[in-house]
């Protein structure tokens, strides 16, 4: 009896933090605006990693990456990893641009890369870009029969300096 009376008080204050904490937004992602998936941020990289495959045994996951190099150039890759050796390993990234008061985001660049009888591909590009925009970069993964994408957060690219 005495086990059961502290089982139930137990789960009763569990569900009251529950309850309490789920009234309380978090103000992390509050300050960060969003547009199509991606939060637009002020950081220096980002990486974004391969959701749910649409099918099942041969991809292991997938990245794609961001980097602000500063004077307004980007690193831009992606890269997609199989769980064993397949026929065929692709990798398709998209580069992006948005303002902040865009409701959605433009194409700057794209490119692909594909390797035969392996487990990974991966590519990557140096870019100069316009400063006072937001970047992403979205990436397509496929390995055998299997497919997956990735997104980074938009980063901000400043003006580049004059010399």
């Amino acid at each position: 009896m005495k086990k059961k009376l502290i089982s139930v008080c137990f789960a009763a204050v569990l569900m009251m933090g529950l309850t309490i904490t789920a009234e309380f937004p978090t103000k992390a992602n509050e300050s960060k605006p969003m547009l199509d998936g991606s939060y637009l941020t002020c950081e220096d990289e980002s990486t974004g990693i391969a959701g749910a495959m649409t099918r099942g045994v041969d991809l292991q996951t997938g990245y794609s990456k961001l980097r602000d190099l500063g004077n307004g150039k980007i690193y831009a890759g992606g890269t997609t990893i199989a769980n064993h050796d397949v026929e065929s390993i692709k990798v398709t990234v998209i580069v992006e641009r948005a303002k902040n008061e865009d409701d959605s985001w433009h194409y700057v660049d794209s490119w692909r890369k594909e390797n035969k009888d392996t487990f990974s591909v991966s590519t990557s590009k140096m870019l100069e870009v316009e400063g006072d925009w937001y970047y992403r970069v979205r990436c397509f993964h496929s390995a055998g029969n299997d497919m997956s994408s990735s997104l980074t957060n938009g980063l901000y690219i400043d003006v580049p300096e004059e010399d």
